[in-house]
């Protein structure tokens, strides 16, 4: 599998690269900004990029969208629960980003979802808590959390629609109930481990 990390946007926010060495077929995943440098990663690895995943819909997660769209034409992959956002609410929360061109979704994806991209199969697990539709997605033995649960951290509950509660029920329900060694990779910063979190989150 290639998977690669490009943190992207003024935020600096994860943006993954994930693609079948086989098929050469690949997905984004959260493409925060650097749309034409995102491409060109892809390009440089062999990738058709088929499918542009979004783990919930605020600007810096998704500010590189509609350029990417334009230049790999893939589909646009999100929770159903966090159009609001990518239909507009976003831009008033994240007023620095309040040009970015808002786009459709092409395909909602919920809980249990499998994603085929190649002969890798990615799993939807529905995290919501930082927004209404937050995912995170499951590839062997990592999981992408998007902006639920950082490395000694949590997403922010401070926005609107946003729930404290919900979230941590979401973390101890759809993240931790995996092995110590499993991979977490974030929105922003960088990996842990499922274990690690079980010790040392203080949120946990």
């Amino acid at each position: 599998m290639i998977f690669k990390v490009y943190p992207a946007g003024i935020y600096m926010a994860n943006c993954y690269i994930i693609g079948d060495e086989n098929t050469k077929i690949g997905a984004v995943v959260d493409p925060g900004g650097n749309p034409k440098g995102i491409f060109e990663e892809c390009r440089n690895s062999g990738l058709e990029i088929k499918y542009i995943i979004l783990t919930h819909g605020h600007g810096d997660h998704i500010s590189g969208v509609y350029e990417l769209k334009e230049l790999t034409k893939a589909k646009i992959l999100m929770n159903k629960n966090d159009e609001y956002l990518t239909k507009g609410e976003t831009l008033s929360i994240t007023p620095i980003l309040r040009n970015i061109k808002l786009f459709g979704i092409d395909e909602y994806i919920g809980e249990g979802d499998i994603i085929k991209v190649g002969n890798i199969d990615i799993r939807v697990l529905e995290t919501p808590g930082h927004t209404l539709g937050s995912v995170s997605l499951k590839i062997d033995n990592m999981i992408l959390t998007g902006d639920a649960l950082f490395r000694g951290s949590i997403g922010r509950t401070d926005f609107p629609k946003a729930s404290h509660e919900q979230l941590i029920n979401s973390i101890k329900e759809k993240i931790m109930v995996y092995s110590d060694d499993t991979m977490v990779y974030p929105g922003h910063g960088p990996s842990t481990t499922v274990g690690e979190e079980r010790k040392y989150n203080p949120f946990l």
